[in-house]
């Protein structure tokens, strides 16, 4: 496992990804430029154009005013999670194709996922990261549970996401699922290191290309192990 997410790091950074790396870098920050937009509109209004709720009570409007410019800051860092997962599932075959290229001496190549299947499985994943770190972020007062929160649930969830497309490509979901299954901790374990890549700051942006590099060596391994 170890030796595979060191691959997938190095393979970041060649030529073949670097094209990539570009367009899902550019694709994610647009995102997560849109989403601050967002919940900065959020933060004015409520501060602002709510002001009557502070009518007499000028101390609670700062209050209010320094909670939302903290809010707004930790709320980004938390939504990078589900920003990731969807940015993932746009670029995924392609990476997984420079990835299977080199991992497989035959040659041998995964077959596209059918884009509907794999949008609406990313925006679904996408949908539950978002719902969980919503959860986290509203436990970010309780600084231990929101840790744990946020890289246990994030490990289920990329293990999960990323290594089932990764599978897509070689067989169909219901087999996907069950080889995920039979190695539901080797699977976990795996995105327990993509979720502290995301847990880093600037790294976290990369995520789709590690994630999808770690997952593709993974199922190789498993696939080979189970005879499928």
């Amino acid at each position: 496992m170890i030796d595979d997410a060191i691959a997938s790091l190095r393979d970041m950074f060649t030529p073949p990804f670097r094209a990539v790396l570009l367009k899902s870098l550019g694709l994610t920050l647009v995102l997560l430029f849109l989403l601050w937009l967002g919940l900065e509109r959020l933060a004015i209004w409520a501060t602002t154009g709510g002001a009557h709720w502070f009518v007499g009570a000028p101390w609670l409007k700062t209050a209010v005013e320094i909670a939302a410019g903290l809010g707004l800051f930790i709320g980004l860092i938390f939504l990078i999670a589900p920003v990731a997962l969807l940015v993932g599932g746009f670029f995924l075959d392609e990476l997984a194709d420079h990835v299977e290229a080199k991992i497989y001496a035959d040659g041998r190549r995964g077959r596209p996922v059918p884009a509907l299947a794999s949008m609406v499985l990313t925006l679904k994943f996408s949908g539950v990261a978002l719902l969980v770190n919503l959860v986290a972020f509203a436990l970010w007062l309780l600084p231990g549970v929101n840790a744990l929160v946020f890289v246990f649930a994030n490990a289920y969830l990329f293990g999960r996401e990323y290594f089932q497309l990764a599978a897509m490509r070689f067989m169909p979901l219901d087999a996907a699922r069950d080889l995920r299954r039979a190695n539901r901790l080797t699977v976990f374990v795996a995105g327990l290191l993509i979720a502290l890549f995301v847990a880093t700051p600037v790294l976290n942006l990369l995520t789709p290309l590690f994630g999808v590099g770690l997952t593709a060596r993974l199922y190789k391994r498993l696939a080979a192990r189970s005879g499928v």
